[in-house]
């Protein structure tokens, strides 16, 4: 617990905000896509970019313990768009973030809501990748701390709950390097649609389309499946066509991303882009 905890605080009371992430957060591979405990240590580097991801015993953030901090972020930008003075610590109810990120108010998603913030905190980031221009040389988790304030009412709604974003990600939110998600990204389900929403919503945003090799695709998705593992359960995703704003499709071994906010056939998208420019262009990032 830091004492800007018990200072500098953003009191919640928002529900239906737009959701908003950070974008640094989207590009790379931060967060498991498996609820199974991962404590392996990860390498990544692309483009000049470096990171060490190393969990603690309570293992790897994954990408649903993430949607506390898109929770988090979307808070705050909602503070500064009304002019008011941001925080790098919010206060809000456990039962709020439970509902606002579509999750169990039960007594279990509570049990789970404390998990998800100690894997947030104790993990270890390092990283040369800058945010606000700026460029952290240490050791840091994706939050600095969190506190859960029980009430003797036997409520579990009346539960106050603290969470201190870490600077890095707290600098790159106050120079809006952020992006809005839909809202039905909290209702999908599997790990590797999450990924594949956020790398959509980076890359592609609302282009026409994008298109990426299946090889940098796993390598940018973070899964830690086979290749031949992978490729069958991007095929599912393809199939069950359920990523929000986006249309999915394989072409020999790139994966093809269209942009159809009206759910638009993807075969009639992809015939009138490849009138276009015969899908001659290469988006990889």
């Amino acid at each position: 617990m830091t004492p800007q905890m018990q200072t500098a605080v953003l009191f919640v009371n928002n529900s239906d905000l737009p959701s908003k992430d950070a974008q640094v957060s989207m590009e790379h591979p931060f967060f498991s896509l498996s609820k199974n405990p991962d404590r392996t240590i990860r390498v990544y580097e692309h483009n000049g970019n470096t990171i060490t991801i190393t969990p603690s015993i309570a293992g790897m953030p994954t990408i649903w313990d993430k949607e506390i901090l898109i929770f988090c972020c979307s808070q705050i930008v909602h503070a500064m768009n009304r002019g008011e003075t941001p925080s790098q610590t919010i206060r809000t109810t456990a039962y709020r973030l439970l509902k606002e990120t579509h999750r169990s108010i039960g007594i279990h998603g509570y049990e789970l809501l404390e998990g998800a913030l100690e894997r947030l905190r104790s993990v270890t980031i390092k990283t040369n990748i800058r945010t606000a221009d700026e460029r952290t040389r240490e050791g840091f988790g994706l939050i600095n701390g969190w506190r859960i304030v029980e009430k003797n009412d036997p409520d579990p709604r009346m539960i106050s709950l603290e969470i201190e974003l870490s600077s890095w990600l707290y600098r790159a939110i106050l120079h809006k390097e952020i992006l809005t998600l839909n809202r039905n990204y909290f209702t999908l389900k599997g790990g590797i649609e999450h990924r594949l929403y956020e790398l959509c919503r980076k890359h592609c945003g609302t282009q026409a389309t994008w298109s990426i090799g299946l090889d940098l695709l796993h390598k940018k998705s973070g899964s830690r499946a086979a290749r031949k593992v992978f490729a069958s359960k991007l095929k599912t995703v393809i199939a069950r066509n359920q990523l929000p704003d986006y249309r999915l499709k394989l072409k020999g071994e790139k994966l093809l991303v269209f942009y159809s906010p009206a759910g638009g056939d993807v075969d009639e998208i992809m015939d009138i882009r490849e009138i276009l420019d015969g899908l001659g262009r290469d988006c990889e990032p």
